[in-house]
């Protein structure tokens, strides 16, 4: 796996962590019941976005470790997953 290849996986892995990160424990201005005026009463009440990034980044890079390792490894390779056998007709 090439340096560049390397990032754009854990740039992916970061990103699909914080989507998944994001809604655990919000709590809505609307639960809260302080609604501040002119939003929404969905918006989060008290959200901290440093302790998210430091629990996203600690996720994302030991999901990414894991799944770099597999791909490094040839535990599980392009090949592997050619259902169709489609490589073979490229040689």
């Amino acid at each position: 796996m090439s340096i560049t290849a390397a990032i754009v996986l854990y740039v992916v892995i970061w990103f699909v962590t914080m989507f998944v990160v994001l809604p655990i424990g919000l709590r809505t201005q609307g639960d809260e019941g302080e609604v501040v005026r002119g939003t929404h009463a969905g918006a989060p009440a008290n959200f901290k976005l440093a302790r998210t990034m430091i629990i996203v980044t600690i996720i994302g890079t030991v999901v990414w470790a894991i799944v770099a390792g597999i791909i490094v490894s040839g535990w599980i390779s392009v090949e592997d997953i050619d259902w169709f056998n489609r490589l073979d007709d490229a040689n």
